[in-house]
């Protein structure tokens, strides 16, 4: 099978197509026949070799989490798919998905929305679970909740707009003016251009904070929650205690794989709640993959990144 592998860690440029043997299905597992995947900031971060003495890889190395395809094989124990289903997945660390086959627990996998594309749905897992996560999981948003959104035009913060709409809640969001438009269209109800306004000054009495910025923003984003609010970063940890002495619940977020949360959000878009943006395309080459990875390093990408495989 085709694949983009890395086999050492670097800049975009050690990105080199490879052929390898199609994976070996386990029981519990699907093997998926990708139409198409997406880059994360995981994914970059690997290749620069940030993540080596957290996790042990072995070269040559397929990155890659975001998984849309078909079901071409099942292991034994399976249950819930079979041969032919359209499926979507957030993979394991060490199956990487810049190739055209991967193998997937099946605990890992759902049905893919009837009403989106393969494309739109590799736009979903990683970014998607994170927005649930934090939003639903952690935060516990409900109707009428006022919602602070950082960055909201990049792949968590603009699944978190919709989720968080869903469930009727009142939604700031920050990001540059270009994005303003977009923002809007995602259902944010105050926009806040963070070029020419301090965010500090807008959104107050807060109920939920989602930051993926860090830094001096999460710092300034605990003092506007109310007491006994929440505030989620996937990128830091909040003061602990400052948040303790009024009551606020903190979160360093790392996004779990969860079939599960995929299938609660493949609702939210088959109802029309939630849809995932694509802001770029790539095919699956050395070369596209050095270029959307040059992309994701610059922070100023729109929506999610998509690799097309098929």
């Amino acid at each position: 099978m085709k694949a983009i592998v890395i086999n050492q860690y670097g800049d975009t440029d050690q990105f080199v197509e490879a052929n390898l043997p199609q994976p070996q299905l386990k029981d519990n597992q699907v093997l998926i026949e990708l139409h198409a995947t997406s880059i994360n900031r995981f994914d970059t971060k690997v290749r620069r070799g940030e993540m080596a003495e957290v996790i042990s890889f072995d070269f040559p190395i397929i990155l890659g989490l975001d998984a849309a395809g078909v079901v071409v094989e099942i292991g034994k124990d399976v249950t819930q798919f079979k041969v032919g289903d359209e499926v979507f997945a957030n993979s394991s660390l060490k199956s990487g998905t810049y190739t055209e086959y991967v193998a997937v627990k099946e605990s890992l996998v759902a049905h893919k929305p009837k009403n989106i594309t393969f494309k739109e749905a590799a736009a979903v897992p990683m970014v998607g679970l994170t927005a649930w996560q934090a939003m639903v999981e952690f935060g516990r948003v409900k109707e009428g909740d006022h919602v602070l959104i950082h960055a909201g035009s990049g792949g968590v913060g603009s699944f978190a707009i919709q989720i968080a709409k869903s469930f009727g809640a009142y939604v700031y969001s920050t990001a540059s003016g270009k994005n303003e438009d977009m923002l809007k269209k995602l259902g944010v109800d105050r926009f806040i251009n963070y070029k020419t306004t301090d965010f500090a000054e807008v959104a107050k009495d807060l109920d939920l904070v989602l930051d993926t910025l860090g830094g001096e923003t999460l710092a300034k984003s605990l003092a506007l929650v109310k007491d006994g609010g929440r505030i989620v970063s996937t990128v830091g940890q909040a003061d602990q205690e400052k948040a303790k002495a009024r009551n606020i619940t903190v979160e360093a977020l790392a996004a779990k794989s969860n079939g599960n949360h995929l299938a609660k959000l493949a609702e939210l878009i088959e109802k029309g709640q939630v849809k995932p943006y694509i802001g770029h395309e790539f095919p699956l080459t050395a070369h596209g993959l050095s270029e959307a990875h040059k992309i994701s390093e610059s922070h100023h990408a729109k929506g999610k990144i998509v690799i097309v495989i098929k």
